[in-house]
């Protein structure tokens, strides 16, 4: 099973051909493997087959690529409604619906399609892999490999092994990631893995703002585009990503952490999946996208939008060292899982060091007090490092 990481004549399964899944395809296609895009909808199939040949056609009129290697890379990718076809993939990635259920279901059908030595791989972004795994009668070949959307353009993969996981199995999917040119990052199998764990307060803190008044949605948004080089603000990211999504998102983070106030969803973003609010996709979210709809226009104090961005940072650098702590991933890992992932200018915790984390550590303090909530409470990695006088990343202290 490790030569999958070294040839691409193996042949790699993606189960499900909605957005993420003919991503995931590109990607293994462009690597060189043969790949099988299954899916039960021929329909949906089909609109998979044409949304690849249109995205990377345009990648030949962009100069970007020749069409020899366009011809290639849609040459190396077939289609089906049946997983027979199957048999010999060394690899096969489940990218559906956030359905524990559906997903045991595949794997399960899976199971009796696949050779013993086939890795077995989820794209669960809030799943429980090791869940997933109990599921399997090899639970040792299998793994979470998470994706994120777009996934031929976002840099990030999730490798979050199982606790079943065979010890060499994430390792080498790690490798495997890095030979299709992303850049991966080691989770341990913890409620959100990095990324929707740690960007919990970007939403969060953002709603928690606007709700008691200290400035509009749109200033917040200001804030943290123009003076944080977030390259967007949370609420324009909520409606991109959909608020339905993104309160999803939280909900399973929050329940599966048996209700920490960290992670608690807001009332104002529940009213706006209830009333239909969803954001792009829906034509109203947060902000108004009907043609002709009045934008609200910032109030550009940057006095204001400076603390706005130290309240929702120092929230987010609370959470990327709490992730640290409890031992989710190293430093490294989940700076560049944030940038990666979710675009953020630099890593949290290097953040968190140019800041200064007893500047941190006191922000919090003063939240705590004033709030008297467990929300702002501060993590233990921040008072450990700031009492030993460390950083986060010294690996950065000569650059």
């Amino acid at each position: 099973m490790k030569e999958i990481g070294n040839t691409g004549a193996e042949l790699v399964g993606i189960i499900g051909a909605g957005t993420m899944g003919r991503g995931i395809a590109q990607i293994a296609a462009t690597a060189g493997h043969p790949v099988l895009l299954v899916d039960l909808d021929q329909g949906v199939l089909d609109a998979a087959h044409s949304s690849l040949e249109r995205i990377l056609n345009r990648q030949v009129e962009k100069g970007r690529m020749s069409k020899e290697a366009v011809g290639g890379i849609l040459g190396r990718i077939s289609y089906d409604t049946g997983m027979n076809g199957l048999r010999e993939a060394g690899l096969v990635i489940e990218a559906v619906v956030e359905n524990s259920s559906v997903k045991e279901n595949i794997f399960s059908a899976l199971e009796g399609v696949v050779s013993k030595q086939c890795w077995l791989a989820t794209n669960t972004s809030s799943l429980s892999v090791t869940a997933l795994a109990a599921s399997c009668k090899h639970p040792e070949r299998f793994l979470g490999l998470h994706f994120f959307n777009p996934a031929p353009l976002m840099p990030l993969v999730e490798v979050v092994p199982a606790l079943q996981s065979q010890d060499e199995l994430a390792s080498s999917a790690f490798e495997l990631m890095s030979a299709w040119g992303k850049k991966p990052a080691m989770a341990g199998d913890s409620p959100g893995f990095i990324v929707n764990r740690v960007a919990r307060p970007f939403y969060g803190e953002a709603i928690r703002i606007m709700e008691e008044g200290v400035a509009d949605h749109v200033t917040i948004d200001w804030a943290m585009t123009a003076l944080g080089g977030f390259r967007m603000g949370p609420f324009t990211l909520m409606d991109l990503i959909g608020n339905d999504v993104n309160y999803a998102v939280t909900e399973s983070v929050w329940a599966a952490f048996h209700h920490d106030p960290r992670y608690r969803p807001s009332f104002s973003q529940k009213r706006n999946v209830d009333a239909g609010y969803l954001g792009r996709k829906s034509g109203r979210g947060w902000y108004d996208y009907s043609d002709g709809a009045v934008q609200l226009k910032p109030r550009e104090d940057k006095d204001l939008g400076q603390d706005i961005l130290w309240r929702i940072l120092v929230m987010l650098i609370n959470e990327a060292a709490d992730a640290l702590f409890w031992g989710v991933a190293d430093a490294e890992g989940i700076d560049r899982a944030m940038q990666g992932g979710v675009n953020y200018p630099q890593g949290l915790l290097a953040w968190a060091d140019k800041v200064g984390i007893d500047r941190c550590i006191k922000k919090l303090d003063e939240m705590y007090a004033l709030y008297g909530e467990d929300r702002y409470r501060c993590s233990p990695m921040l008072r450990k490092m700031a009492q030993q006088r460390g950083t986060f990343r010294p690996d950065l202290a000569a650059v």
